[in-house]
Formats: structure tokens, C-alpha cells, sequence
């Protein structure tokens, strides 16, 4: 769907996306596929063509934040430093994009790589080599995810149960803060209160709560996202209580959300999108306020659901009224400063 670019001067920094070459991934798992496999199969490459076609399709990105996606490990590395590779392959995107040839836009002017914390305090030593591969490097996910049905998250993007809470887990988590790394923490709505006991436990360490904490809306849950909305909202509003968490706005439509519960690049337009996240987005701004918000494409996941113009149309039409602090706040200030990326701003 083509549209108009609404507000095509505001700046805009993207703090989530990825690059990858999944299709190795796709070869193994043919069809029928699960739907998120489906979804990311829209794009089963995506590197900086990709990117940086979507990044100048209209609106004005100065920036953006490249997100672990387990992609272009180093072959023959052991299990904890192959994650190595990931960094040194975006650097070199980073590079290629700060030359200037491609236009004063910043593709992955921060990195956010993988280490595995369940190393305990050994993962001090991953982290130092993250930081060693690239200047960029500014923190990690990692991933926790997971639901007892299979059908909501499908192989092979199932984490352990409780992940957050484990000890060992912790231990590795506390190496961040002795770095000043930041956390992004991605997992499903059930599992909500996990962040939130982290958050709470590492009152000192910067978290970023993906995906609006992630709600779904397919597998058992498919239809019940207004039944569960209620608890979804006392969990963000909790969670936003923390100073040191911010929430990343997006991640509504890839297709655990189920908004919209049909792909793949579904067609509605931004004012159909728009209405359909605005309690969703509008409660997080709420919880945390506009200074620990962000909006975030999540490209390509997020092509189930709205291509890239389409997508940030949709969040421009639910700041409508926002003041022009407001929304240079949750547009590229608040990624700016969560990120160490103020240089972008000028």
C-alpha cells in the first residue's frame, strides 16, 4: 500500500532491526510453515540494501540501531565466541553506511550483539571480546521467550522457561553494569512478571522492554487479546514503575500480536493500524512516559504486518497531538540517549 509520509521532516532514529541471511533456516523447515517463520521468509536476506531501501522510502531516519538476530557467526569459534561474528559483520555495515556515499543517514550506528549470560561470570569475558570487535557495541539481548504451547512460538525460537530468573543466568546479567552495557530484553506477555523481578533486582542496569512486552494473539491465545488486555496493562504499567527499564513501541505487527492476525504484508492502511494499536501504545507511553519510550520498526519481522512507510505513518497518526518535545522524545531522543547515540542529533 502506497501512502502520503505524514510528518516526512521529524527525525528519526529506528532502535530495532536486523540483518540476516535465513536461508539456510528456511531450507529447514519446509512447509507447512509455523507463521512467524512465514513471516520472516518475507525477507529471508536482509542486509544493508534492504535496510537502507526501507530506511529512505520516505520518512526521515537519521539513525538507526542494529538488533541481535543470531546471524553471521564466526564458523569454527566455540559456542560462546562465535556470537563475535555477528558484531564484525554489522561494524562493516556501519562503515559502509558512515562513509557518506549512501547519504547522511547513520545504518547501525549502535549494535546491540548476543552473549550467552547462562556463562555466569565467564560471559564478562564475551562481552570484552563484543566491545573489542566493533566501537559501535553498546550492549546485548538475550532472549527469553517462551510459552508451554508450541504453536505460539514454534521451533526454534523457544528459550528457557523462567530464563530471567535463573541464578546463573543472573550472574552473567550482573557483568553488564561493570560495563556499562545495556539489556534488551525480549519475551511473551505471560511471562512479563520475569522482567519485572530483573528490573527490580538490577535497580542500576538500563533495560529496554521490546515489543511492548509482547502480546499474543495466535496459538491458544488467538482471539483473546481484548480478554487479556487487562493484565497485559497492570504488568506494563508495573514495569514502567522501574526508572531503569524503557519500552520499545512496535513489535505489534509481526504476527505473535495477531493486529493484524493476517499476512503476510497484510495491506491496511496506517489509519487502520493506527486504531488498532493505539491502546496498546498509548498505555506504554503512559507507563513510562515519553522520555522512556521509543518507537521502533522491527524490520523486517514487522513486514507482516505494514511495510515500512506504512508503519511509521501508523505511529505518527497516534502522536497526532503530542507536543513537539513529546515527539522528538519518542521519534530519536530517547533511542538517542538509551543507545549513546546523541552525536545523530547534532
Amino acid at each position: 500500500m502506497s501512502e502520503a509520509i505524514l510528518e516526512p521532516d521529524l527525525p528519526i532514529i529506528d532502535p530495532h532491526h536486523h540483518l540476516w541471511d535465513l536461508r539456510p533456516l528456511m531450507a529447514a523447515f519446509p512447509e507447512p510453515r509455523h507463521h512467524f517463520i512465514a513471516a520472516i521468509a518475507l525477507s529471508p536476506y536482509y542486509t544493508f540494501n534492504e535496510i537502507h531501501a526501507d530506511a529512505t522510502s520516505g520518512h526521515n531516519v537519521i539513525g538507526t540501531v542494529f538488533m541481535e538476530c543470531g546471524a553471521f557467526y564466526r564458523a569454527g569459534a566455540s559456542d560462546a565466541l562465535k556470537v563475535v561474528g555477528e558484531v564484525e559483520y554489522v561494524n562493516g555495515v556501519a562503515a559502509q553506511s558512515a562513509s557518506g556515499l549512501y547519504g547522511n543517514m547513520r545504518l547501525c550506528d549502535a549494535i546491540i550483539g548476543h552473549a550467552d549470560l547462562t556463562l555466569g561470570a565467564k560471559a564478562g569475558e564475551v562481552l570484552d571480546a563484543l566491545a573489542a570487535a566493533s566501537p559501535r557495541f553498546k550492549g546485548i539481548r538475550h532472549a527469553a521467550a517462551w510459552d508451554r504451547d508450541p504453536d505460539v512460538l514454534g521451533p526454534p525460537f523457544h528459550h528457557p522457561g523462567g530464563l530471567y530468573l535463573d541464578p546463573k543466568f543472573r550472574e552473567g546479567f550482573a557483568e553488564l553494569g561493570k560495563r556499562g552495557l545495556t539489556f534488551d530484553a525480549w519475551l511473551l506477555e505471560p511471562q512479563l512478571d520475569d522482567v519485572l523481578s530483573l528490573a527490580r533486582a538490577f535497580p542500576g542496569q538500563p533495560i529496554c522492554l521490546d515489543h511492548c512486552g509482547t502480546p499474543l494473539g495466535m496459538g491458544s491465545y488467538h482471539g483473546k487479546l481484548h480478554e487479556r488486555f487487562d493484565t497485559w496493562r497492570e504488568k506494563i504499567r508495573a514495569i514502567g514503575q522501574c526508572p531503569n527499564v524503557s519500552v520499545k513501541l512496535g513489535g505489534l505487527a509481526m504476527s505473535f500480536a495477531g493486529m493484524p492476525d493476517h499476512g503476510p504484508a497484510a495491506g491496511l492502511s496506517s489509519e487502520v493500524l493506527a486504531a488498532m494499536w493505539r491502546p496498546y501504545i498509548e498505555t506504554c507511553i503512559e507507563a513510562f512516559g515519553p522520555d522512556r519510550a521509543m518507537f521502533e520498526s522491527n524490520y523486517p519481522v514487522d513486514k507482516w504486518g505494514a511495510s515500512y512507510p506504512v508503519l511509521w505513518n501508523a505511529f505518527k497518526r497516534l502522536t497526532l497531538g503530542a507536543s513537539a518535545d513529546e515527539k522528538a522524545a519518542l521519534y530519536a531522543g530517547t533511542a538517542a540517549r538509551f543507545y549513546r547515540m546523541e552525536h545523530l542529533l547534532g
